[in-house]
């Protein structure tokens, strides 16, 4: 028969656990007329009852037919299951057991500990109970349970209460590892034996540790002096200052994570186990409570508060592995890396003095060391120095160890045979390595560590190691450089300055150094410790490269990708060069190259802002920025490319103490392995993008894929590597006439932009001429057509002096003779005859004029002038000069004349 736990209300609202079940055998005797009840999980007998001898016990889940296991699965089992029918009086009794009958039982050993158990768990929980009541009841209850496995687990929920003293949880502890200490060991549970021995040999460590560190009066100082560290400190104080100062600045942190909070004893026990072995070992999982642990063995000895030997001579008495002692204190020695650059050299005498107490400790240096490998005590070390993220606490580790080390060998080397000093060798050259080391990552550290200016993108500090760099293979350094750089928005010449500076000689009048200054002078510095990881062609490769990263993720900032054209302009090497730019090319910049060529040619113009954003993915802005880098990447390229041949390829090396890095291939590595682009190429797509640039620049009307071929067009967006069919010999008449159309009205929207915004728009230099030219030779558009039209637009413009400057190109002056006499007819047309200020001389003049010149000047139509109301003395000057230019056998030279002596005699004399 089941039977559930019955819960009063509130137990029910409070506890989500299910009910407990127990199970009863109900027997009926007819021959004594007894009814007996027993607890089938404990075994008695709970109840007893004289109910007769005709009585029959009937089971109400009971069927007579069709039952089997399929059709019961759904039956639900009820509390009164069981009934007794008394055949006599025609009675029906029901059997009703409670629930608590099944642990009642006064003979019940296990029943009555849990009642126990239950009392100590209520013990545990009140408040406001002193320690001493505390002790005294927990004694009582735990001596008096009487089951090993209750036992045990109601001194775990005890040594896990936080509210009990130290004191309190190992008195409790020693009472009971002294009442089994009194018992035969028959009666014993060898396992609960061991658990008690072990949490009191942890409790009283705890105690001794607590109290060491407690002592003020029992420091003790070294007397071995330690020169080479100390030389070493004064080596690299500077720079350790500057991390210090770096690494101080204000950071959000959190009570409960901070290092100074004393250890409970509970968290104490939840790191430590004791061994098979009868010692104890550090059973700690996180990187946290190897630091929590370790400090709180060693950093009060280690800021000699409590004495180093007494300390390690405790620890070393319980077991503890020394190798794990060293690992808690190297854990503890990194993470309190701020506080020790407070005082290097006193923390770094008590470190030497406990790594050397270590060191002697059984265990630690293997006796039978085979003097022709490495130690593994001293590798341990190593190994710990590279993968921490703390350069100055790993490297002033690596001092001490490195001076211990050298000690130890040479004490050793002693009583040893000479032929054995090639161990010697190899064990310090392995320090020296690892030193070497550390000190780079601590400059390169240092200047990660920098903050970047206001305003800038910012984002976290980069953390860097031995391990870290050596898995980032030959670039790693190079990399996180240009992060850096990135981080920092250092412009590429501001770059260049810095990195050409390692020669130059520092001016002697700049002694005050700014933030800016120092910054200087320590990538400088790094560059001097990473001659061939950072020498300029591949710092400004990885440069390049990140920028043009960064703006893959933001197309908006189109800064980002000129100034990686800009880094990539600042290589010297053709080869490296020619790689970075055909990687930036494939990787980035053909997919929305191509889509831009592609909307222009569906709307036939320079697309909106909307358009731009849904096909290419930025705004029209950036898209016109963009094409302008395009255009400059493909320049380079083909520079890189015609100077390929003329210098050799580079080796991609670095320093002989990182010789062993193993990672990714650099970028620079990458570059070289490219394969050379086909000129003709390169060259057909710089045109298209100078046409597409020069579209987006002056929003002109054009479908940029229509001013080429078949060929041309066929040639496009392939790879810059393959061999493809290029157009030659003459192009179509009709080509030609839309491409001069279109450079004409190129020049026109120059000449326009330059009057409006001379100074505002840095798009609007002085090289949209020469670029028209340079297109023109290369689209087979007569030159001095587009040099007349320039000439013509810019008088047209009022720009007198620029056009006179672009007249001295022009090759055929005739024609142009006679536009710009058009030109001077129209001016003079419209002060004569279209100005509302007429004065006196003029309205003389007009009448005065030869009759044919007049006609002529009211034939003019000054409207087409964007600029006509020109100085007397321009027009005069524009009049002399074209009467210079005009032959004297020229149909219009004498109406040239004419209109001079008009203007001539308009003009006042001086």
């Amino acid at each position: 028969m089941q039977i559930a736990e019955e819960r009063g209300i509130r137990e029910v609202s409070s506890s989500p656990t299910p009910k407990r079940h127990a199970l009863f055998l109900i027997i009926y005797a007819p021959r004594r007329g007894i009814l007996e009840v027993w607890a089938m999980q404990r075994g008695p007998r709970v109840g007893a009852f004289n109910v007769g001898k005709h009585c029959r016990l009937l089971y109400a889940g009971y069927r007579l037919m069709g039952v089997n296991s399929v059709t019961s699965q759904g039956w639900q089992l009820h509390t009164q299951q069981v009934c007794l029918l008394d055949s006599t009086n025609g009675a029906l009794r029901t059997v009703n057991i409670p629930f608590h009958l099944a642990l009642s039982d006064k003979k019940s050993e296990r029943a009555k500990d849990m009642h126990l158990s239950k009392k100590f768990t209520a013990l545990l929980k009140s408040r406001d109970l002193e320690p001493d009541v505390l002790e005294n009841e927990a004694k009582s209850l735990l001596l008096d349970i009487k089951h090993p496995a209750v036992k045990k687990q109601a001194l775990e929920s005890l040594l896990s209460h936080r509210s009990a003293p130290v004191s309190c949880l190992a008195n409790i502890t020693n009472t009971l590892y002294e009442s089994f200490k009194n018992q035969d060991a028959d009666e014993v549970d060898e396992t609960l034996f061991q658990f008690c021995s072990s949490r009191l040999k942890l409790l009283r460590l705890f105690c001794d540790i607590q109290n060491l560190n407690s002592c003020t009066d029992s420091t003790e100082s070294s007397f071995e002096t330690l020169e080479d560290i100390h030389q070493d400190l004064s080596r690299v104080a500077s720079i350790l200052q500057r991390y210090a100062q770096l690494h101080t600045r204000p950071s959000v942190s959190f009570a409960q994570d901070s290092p100074d909070l004393p250890m409970s004893a509970q968290a104490f026990l939840c790191h430590m186990e004791s061994s098979e072995e009868g010692g104890l070992t550090v059973s700690c999982k996180e990187e946290s409570e190897w630091n929590r642990l370790g400090n709180f063995f060693f950093w009060s000895s280690l800021c000699g508060k409590s004495s180093i030997s007494k300390v390690c001579e405790t620890l070393e008495q319980v077991g503890i592995p020394p190798q794990q002692l060293l690992s808690l204190l190297l854990s503890m020695w990194l993470k309190r890396e701020k506080e020790i650059l407070q005082k290097p050299k006193e923390t770094v005498q008590n470190l030497h003095t406990l790594l050397v107490t270590l060191s002697n400790m059984k265990g630690a240096v293997d006796e039978a060391w085979d003097t022709q490998s490495v130690s593994p005590w001293w590798q341990q070390v190593r190994n710990t120095c590279v993968q921490s993220h703390n350069a100055a606490a790993a490297l002033l580790a690596a001092f001490v160890a490195h001076h211990a080390t050298k000690t130890f060998i040479t004490s050793r080397a002693d009583s040893k045979l000479q032929s054995e000093w090639e161990a010697v060798s190899l064990e310090l050259e392995q320090w020296l390595v690892c030193v070497r080391q550390l000190e780079d990552v601590l400059v390169l550290q240092t200047l990660l560590l920098l903050p970047p200016p206001q305003g800038t993108t910012g984002g976290a500090v980069a953390q860097c190691s031995i391990k870290t760099l050596l898995e980032g293979g030959a670039g790693g350094v190079a990399d996180s450089v240009s992060k850096w750089v990135f981080r920092h928005d250092l412009a590429p010449e501001r770059l260049k300055d810095i990195v050409y500076f390692n020669d130059a000689e520092t001016d002697p009048e700049s002694k005050e150094k700014k933030s800016e200054e120092k910054t200087e002078e320590l990538l400088v510095a790094l560059c001097k410790r990473f001659p061939n990881s950072l020498s300029p062609d591949l710092l400004f490769a990885h440069c390049c490269w990140e920028y043009v990263v960064q703006w893959n993720k933001d197309p908006e900032e189109g800064r980002y990708l000129s100034w990686a054209v800009e880094h990539l302009k600042q290589i010297s090497n053709p080869h490296i060069q020619l790689g970075i730019s055909v990687m930036m090319w494939s990787t980035f910049i053909v997919k929305r190259f191509s889509s831009t060529s592609f909307l222009m040619e569906k709307v036939g113009k320079a697309p909106k802002d909307r358009l731009c954003r849904r096909d290419v993915g930025m705004g029209d802005r950036a898209l016109t920025s963009f094409l302008g880098s395009c255009v400059q990447l493909l320049q380079i390229l083909m520079e890189a490319d015609s100077a390929v041949d003329e210098e050799a390829a580079p080796e991609v090396s670095v320093e002989e103490v990182w010789s062993g890095a193993e990672g990714p291939v650099s970028i620079a590595e990458l570059a070289l392995e490219q394969r050379g682009v086909h000129y003709p190429l390169v060259q057909h797509h710089c045109l298209l993008a100078s046409l597409l640039h020069a579209a987006m620049t002056f929003s002109l009307k054009v479908k940029p894929l229509s001013l080429f071929d078949s060929k041309g067009k066929n040639a496009f967006f392939r790879d810059l590597t393959s061999i493809q069919l290029m157009p030659n010999g003459d192009m179509d008449p009709a080509i030609v006439s839309l491409r001069q159309d279109f450079l004409l009205r190129v020049l026109t929207s120059w000449v326009q932009a330059i009057d409006t915004s001379v100074t505002s728009d840095p798009t609007m230099g002085d090289c949209w001429p020469s670029l028209c030219l340079d297109l023109a030779s290369l689209l087979q558009v007569n030159l001095d057509i587009l040099r007349r039209h320039l000439v013509y637009e810019l008088y047209n413009q009022g720009l007198d002096v620029r056009g006179e400057q672009a007249m001295l190109e022009v090759e055929d002056k005739d024609v142009l003779g006679s536009q710009l006499l058009v030109l001077t007819g129209q001016r003079l047309s419209f002060s004569l005859l279209h100005s509302q200020s007429q004065t006196p001389p003029s309205m003389e003049l007009l009448a005065r004029l030869p009759p044919t010149l007049c006609t002529w000047l009211k034939a003019m139509d000054p409207s087409e002038l964007r600029s006509p109301a020109a100085l007397l003395s321009q027009n005069h000057r524009l009049i002399s000069r074209v009467t210079e230019i005009l032959p004297e056998n020229h149909a219009q030279y004498g109406l040239a004349l004419q209109l001079l002596e008009a203007v001539e005699a308009l003009t006042p004399d001086d």
